[in-house]
């Protein structure tokens, strides 16, 4: 018998016997879903993208992708920055409607990102450079070709003959050869040209030491027990065109002579007017690493600026992009389009350096992650993640459009850093 002082049980706590009627709404099991686009759908980050990418691809064009110069430290670095900051958003904001669109040299991308130059690209996932440009194209999104790609620069314009078509340069001290992939660049259609200056040498990129990586790879024993857990990879990579420099068919010598013979140690600034006089469309300077590199590359004419460590592959310790990029907004902001890359893995990563000052991002490696997840179905699949997740903290923050983002919805923290760049190590205690 119940207590007189003891409440009286609400009858939805009563027990019962289930009733099968009460079960069936709570019994809707689904079919297991299998092949490359259930694994798409279930990567909700670009982090999944990556586990994913690591099961699907051999070593060595995985740590190729995934490396860094030395013991990594500049990316782990540039990682951490975009953790160690603290979002400060506006509440009571009307936000059902948001606009992720912005301009950048001249012309409105559907999104405040595009991707990058990455070389040996077809090398990662067979369908390299095709898969990224119609990607990018398909999303209102500028693409980047390397001139290290594995796709020309003509089959790429034909592959995404709607996309917006950007060419990175290495710039030669043969200035015939970088004549003609500029020319080859303006008639197809490219309107930006991009010329990368942090490589006066090649950074010691030790993972590809370690796993005697070569292009294209080598069949040794290694590689084909590696290979034997990695079938899809080797069947697209022996059964579709083999792997070459695609944007430089009369280059007949080998690859370290190629290497050599791209990064010029004796690059000065007098080149760039000489690259600026040579190219009529935008230009930009990727692998500005100071202030004052900042200022004298827009006093020699660029258009816009990429504040860049070349993704950790070059100089390590180099400076923090996210860091530097505060400096440099106060000081050019206005005068020439300041892009972020290296470090980005989330739409917050994007969001928090619109905030600190960049006009733009380029992402790299997590392009190349969903690439080697799934091809041109897994780089779609970056792109939507990123896009997602930039909305959702646009409208989290109480903000509408790129363009009303400030310094002051961000704060950099400058605590210690995890050392991994990796969100779940900065939240283990």
């Amino acid at each position: 018998m119940q207590h007189p002082s003891t409440p009286p049980i609400p009858p939805a706590l009563r027990r019962r016997v289930p009733k099968v009627a009460d079960l069936a709404p709570l019994m809707q099991f689904k079919k297991p879903q299998f092949g490359t686009a259930a694994r798409l759908r279930r990567a909700n980050t670009i982090w999944d993208l990556r586990d994913l990418a690591k099961r699907r691809t051999p070593t060595a064009p995985f740590d190729y992708t995934d490396g860094a110069a030395e013991a990594e430290i500049s990316l782990g670095r540039a990682r951490d920055a975009f953790l160690d900051l603290e979002f400060r958003p506006g509440i009571l904001r009307d936000v059902r409607t948001v606009s992720t669109a912005t301009p950048v040299l001249g012309k409105e991308s559907a999104l405040p990102f595009g991707i990058a130059p990455t070389g040996f690209t077809r090398m990662m996932q067979s369908e390299g450079e095709y898969a990224g440009s119609q990607a990018a194209a398909a999303a209102g999104i500028p693409y980047t070709l390397s001139t290290m790609g594995t796709a020309s620069i003509e089959d790429v314009a034909q592959a995404a003959p709607g996309g917006r078509n950007w060419f990175q340069l290495y710039l030669w001290t043969d200035r015939d050869r970088s004549l003609e992939l500029i020319g080859r660049a303006a008639a197809a259609g490219n309107d930006t040209l991009m010329v990368t200056v942090d490589t006066a040498v090649a950074g010691a990129r030790l993972r590809d030491v370690r796993n005697g990586m070569t292009i294209p790879p080598a069949l040794t024993l290694r590689t084909v027990v590696d290979a034997s857990y990695r079938p899809a990879w080797w069947f697209n990579f022996l059964t579709r065109e083999p792997l070459a420099f695609a944007s430089l068919s009369r280059y007949s010598g080998t690859v370290a002579d190629l290497i050599n013979s791209m990064f010029d140690p004796t690059l000065t600034f007098d080149d760039l007017d000489w690259l600026r006089s040579a190219w009529k469309g935008n230009l930009v300077v990727k692998g500005i690493q100071t202030l004052d590199d900042a200022k004298k590359a827009v006093d020699h004419g660029a258009d816009g600026i990429v504040l860049s460590n070349h993704g950790g592959r070059q100089l390590d310790r180099a400076p923090v992009p996210l860091h530097l990029l505060p400096r440099v907004a106060a000081e050019l902001k206005g005068k020439t389009d300041i892009i972020l890359d290296t470090g980005i893995m989330s739409g917050g990563d994007i969001v928090a350096a619109l905030a600190l000052g960049a006009d733009f991002t380029l992402i790299g490696r997590a392009y190349l992650y969903g690439l080697m997840a799934g091809g041109r179905q897994g780089v779609d699949r970056t792109i939507e993640i990123l896009g997602t997740q930039t909305a959702r903290t646009l409208q989290l923050l109480g903000v509408n459009r790129i363009g009303d983002l400030t310094p002051d919805h961000v704060r950099l923290l400058g605590s210690a850093s995890t050392g991994t760049g990796r969100p779940e190590a900065a939240m283990t205690p």
